[in-house]
């Protein structure tokens, strides 16, 4: 008879898959940021500049129309590396205006604009994500494994940051320092990542889908 083990909400599986998840939510932030950034800011300008011909009007729904599709994509991504889906979308009806609808309703839309808003305002943050991401994972693998390829790095008068910092000279406290601080990035990388998570998360959840008190 065999006993059946129950893994509960917490487990290290479901960690282990959060932990994954929020990873490629940070580092897939960065490209698809500046695809955002780069179509929201063009589109807003020619949009503007072009209201005097009419044509600004089509360009401003289409720009507005991709925001809230972007939306859609941060909306479904935070509920999966979050655990908590955001509330409703408000304004259903002005959704699709782009469709069969007044171009000036979907120009009309607040939440569109909140989305435009957010596209761009998220940007730095995901620079800075991904940055810290970025560094916390490749210097963690990096500096468990110095030892291994360190003698590849070409030295000069100083031998590594311990001779720099400290003036202790040779291979072992170099090896040992960048041993340690990678140690230092592995132990922190799951509650670095878990803030960063939140940090851009919250963004999404002021903007994109405003919860009700």
């Amino acid at each position: 008879m065999t006993t059946q083990v129950q893994q509960g909400p917490d487990s290290f599986p479901r960690r282990r898959g959060r932990f994954g998840q929020q990873v490629g939510y940070l580092l897939s932030g960065l490209p698809l940021g500046i695809a955002a950034f780069v179509l929201m800011v063009t589109g807003f300008a020619l949009g503007v500049s072009t209201l005097v011909l009419v044509v600004g009007v089509p360009v401003l729904a289409g720009t507005l129309s991709v925001a809230r599709f972007l939306a859609r994509v941060e909306a479904e991504q935070i509920a999966a590396v979050t655990g908590r889906p955001l509330p409703a979308r408000p304004g259903g009806a002005a959704e699709g205006a782009g469709r069969g609808g007044s171009r000036w309703k979907g120009v009309a839309d607040p939440q569109a604009w909140r989305d435009l808003v957010h596209a761009v305002l998220v940007f730095p943050v995901r620079v800075a994500t991904f940055s810290f991401t970025l560094t916390w994972l490749v210097g963690g693998v990096g500096g468990l494994t110095y030892g291994l390829w360190s003698w590849s790095i070409p030295r000069g008068e100083e031998d590594g940051l311990m001779e720099l910092a400290f003036g202790l000279d040779g291979r072992g406290p170099d090896i040992a320092f960048n041993t340690a601080l990678g140690v230092f990035f592995l132990l922190t990388a799951v509650p670095m990542v878990r803030g960063l998570t939140v940090a851009q998360a919250g963004l999404g959840r002021v903007l994109l889908r405003r919860e009700r008190l």
